[in-house]
């Protein structure tokens, strides 16, 4: 398996889904590191946040390429639940207020 600063892949591209209901003033933002793959990070993606595959390659994308990536937008108490599940597989996670 490639590490994460060893794969780098085109940006895929996606529609937006946002249907303009708000997500609840909160933001799940995930930091770049040396120590997990692509396709570590693409599954707890998708397991913290029930993302599809797609979704979840790019913001992997975008934390490898560009050092960080906001990956959920919810509540408070949903972003800590999202958060802490990421971080179990030791990637830096920080919620904050949007």
């Amino acid at each position: 398996m490639a590490r994460l600063e060893e794969r780098v892949a085109p940006l895929p591209v996606i529609e937006p889904t946002d249907t303009g209901q708000g997500h609840g003033g909160w933001v799940v933002t995930v930091y770049d590191n040396d120590h997990n793959t692509v396709d570590e990070v693409i599954q707890i993606l998708m397991a913290a946040t029930g993302c599809p595959p797609q979704e979840a390659a790019i913001e992997t994308w975008e934390i490898h390429n560009l050092g960080k990536s906001v990956v959920h937008h919810a509540r408070r108490d949903e972003c800590d639940a999202v958060a802490a599940t990421i971080a179990t597989i030791g990637i830096r996670t920080e919620v904050t207020e949007e």
